[in-house]
């Protein structure tokens, strides 16, 4: 039972953030892409915060090696960033929306396969750290996922538009990513099966996430959202990492239960 509720949060955050980043490059404005990643950046310096942090270190592990680890998250993850495997920078989004509507050729055909490699290897660790998750407290994971699911959905439609971009429809562009998708769920499989026989390292794998978290909201969506003109913007923006930060709130209170 526990692994079927594995498998399907990461089942549905991979539906649920390709359809709406799909939805956002069809007939959505694109002034909600700030949004979203407002919305995004606050659940999950929320959920890491208020949840997962929490979680890990009430545990009896010691806090300085859960410290440590979180160190090493941050600067693993700057790592993996700077290569293929780590591509999650909202930073040039709007010059490749503009780039997909003109129907540019200028990306090439091997930004597909940088953008299948390093979704896919993105959604698998994604799916680990869900499966820590659950593995600890079924409320936690689904808070977890939910967080998972937010931050996918502006990845998602910058994954979109550098399909697009490089030549691709729409429809083969959706195919691609459902496909890179998938690899949450084989992530989730070798979380469960691995971390079931080695619960203590269960707090490590969720400082991890934490670290995971908070690096994406730090390093990649604020930085965007600065980047954004100066006006009515900031106020949306405001609004969206307000309504995300309470809306982990919710979900820490309700996880606390």
């Amino acid at each position: 039972m526990l692994l079927a509720s594995i498998l399907l949060a990461c089942l549905l955050g991979g539906v649920l953030s390709i359809l709406v980043a799909g939805f956002l490059l069809k007939g959505l404005p694109h002034h909600w892409l700030p949004r979203m990643v407002g919305f995004s950046a606050g659940l999950l310096l929320g959920a890491a915060m208020l949840s997962v942090l929490p979680e890990a270190f009430e545990s009896e592990a010691d806090s300085h090696t859960l410290f440590t680890v979180l160190l090493a998250g941050f600067i693993g993850f700057y790592a993996l960033q700077r290569t293929t495997l780590w591509r999650h920078s909202h930073g040039s989004a709007d010059a490749d929306i503009h780039a997909a509507h003109t129907h540019s050729q200028g990306l090439g055909r091997e930004t597909v396969l940088t953008v299948v490699i390093g979704d896919g290897f993105h959604n698998f660790v994604d799916g680990v750290l869900i499966a820590a998750a659950f593995l600890t407290d079924p409320a936690l994971g689904w808070a977890t996922a939910i967080a998972v699911i937010a931050h996918e959905i502006p990845q998602e439609a910058g994954d979109f538009v550098l399909l697009l971009a490089s030549g691709l429809s729409f429809r083969r562009a959706l195919k691609l990513n459902a496909l890179s998708g998938l690899a949450s769920m084989a992530g989730a499989l070798v979380g469960y099966w691995g971390l079931s026989q080695a619960q203590a390292v269960l707090p490590y794998v969720l400082v991890l996430a934490a670290a995971s978290f908070i690096y994406i909201a730090i390093a990649d969506l604020l930085p965007y959202l600065r980047r954004e003109p100066a006006g009515a913007q900031i106020a949306w923006q405001t609004v969206a990492l307000t309504a995300g930060l309470v809306a982990a709130a919710i979900l820490s209170a309700s996880h606390g239960e």
